[in-house]
């Protein structure tokens, strides 16, 4: 596909890849039901589920206190990604909305961080080119010190013929390729390579939206005491409930989307479904992943454009990993997303709560 050197020029800065570009126009065509895994699906064992232990008592201090050895020992690290289109909030960055009287998303997530862990342990904010550069403002707006922001990537929408999309003036349609440009992005600017300088091991990643999911070194200490690359938080499925869900595909414990999940499994089968929170082995996601890129449409000016996204839960595809059930409700809860305004404006009370 041809582009002009401006356009490459323009894109270059957010990782664009015209080689890449070129699969995606071949598979513009397929169909989505091509999405669903191939294999031996199960629900996942009695070990792959573990819950964290309630507050208070003599395991849940004992996690508590491996936790608060690895802050001491400066071997945590946050991310939080707060890239995207910035299009649920009306075209404002998420991450700088207000949400408790200034308190904006960004700023109670950092407050988190400090309060728990101290201003030694670095976060790592992943933007995209749509709120990279308010993301930068609004860290020095906060006078944040040790918060580095990095870039996921661009690509750009096409027809579903396979052409370049084009929005209503004539220009190209960018957009980012999923939150599963993470442990790309984040060993490509370089800060992967020195949080483990530094002597990170571990990092605690999660959406900029849900205020759940604080810095609890109880969550650190059960992945530690767990012993496996991954942990990835999970709660209890409530009606209605859609998502990622942990399963085993020919054998193995992983995320399977639920867009993956073939026609005659029965989802509801598996009690408990993804947050999208993680804790990461440092040196277990410092590799590439062969991750796989899905075909999504979206309507743009009220034509069809085709964009392909990946997914960092899909990491738990090559990485042995453990699923943490936590509290999904009250003064513990670990899962309070925001998408939207409304949802934002329904959980208020509770992000206080938990916030403080």
């Amino acid at each position: 596909m041809h582009l002009d050197a401006s356009l490459l020029a323009r894109l270059a800065p957010w990782g664009f890849d015209p080689a890449q570009l070129d699969t995606f126009a071949a598979r513009c065509g397929h169909a989505a039901s091509s999405n669903a895994v191939k294999g031996t699906l199960t629900l996942p064992g009695a070990a792959d589920v573990r819950t964290l232990p309630t507050r208070g008592t003599p395991e849940h201090q004992r996690l508590t206190k491996l936790g608060l050895d690895a802050l001491a020992a400066k071997k945590v690290g946050v991310v939080i990604l707060a890239g995207g289109m910035a299009t649920r909030f009306g075209g404002v960055v998420k991450a700088v909305v207000p949400v408790l009287e200034d308190r904006t998303f960004l700023k109670l997530k950092l407050d988190d961080v400090r309060a728990r862990g101290g201003d030694d342990v670095p976060v790592y904010v992943m933007s995209s080119f749509a709120t990279h550069e308010r993301l930068l403002q609004h860290v020095a707006e906060l006078g944040a010190k040790n918060v580095e922001v990095f870039s996921q990537f661009v690509s750009l929408r096409l027809t579903p013929e396979g052409q370049l999309f084009k929005e209503a003036d004539g220009d190209v349609s960018p957009y980012a390729t999923g939150h599963g440009d993470l442990t790309f992005a984040l060993r490509k600017s370089g800060l992967l390579g020195k949080f483990r300088a530094a002597g990170g091991t571990m990092l605690m990643m999660s959406n900029v939206d849900n205020l759940g999911a604080t810095l609890d070194p109880a969550v650190l200490g059960a992945h530690l005491d767990r012993g496996l690359a991954l942990s990835a938080e999970v709660v209890r499925k409530e009606k209605g409930d859609k998502g990622g869900a942990p399963a085993r595909l020919d054998g193995v414990p992983q995320i399977i989307e639920g867009f993956r999940f073939p026609a005659d499994f029965d989802q509801d089968s598996i009690p408990v479904f993804n947050t999208n929170t993680f804790v990461m082995d440092a040196a277990a996601i410092d590799r590439d992943f062969a991750l796989p890129f899905y075909r999504v449409e979206k309507k743009v000016d009220g034509a069809t454009a085709i964009q392909f996204e990946r997914l960092v839960g899909e990491v738990t595809a090559f990485l042995p990993t453990t699923f943490l059930e936590v509290p999904r409700e009250g003064a513990t809860s670990r899962f309070l997303p925001a998408k939207d305004p409304a949802e934002l404006q329904s959980r208020l009370a509770t992000i206080r709560l938990v916030t403080g």
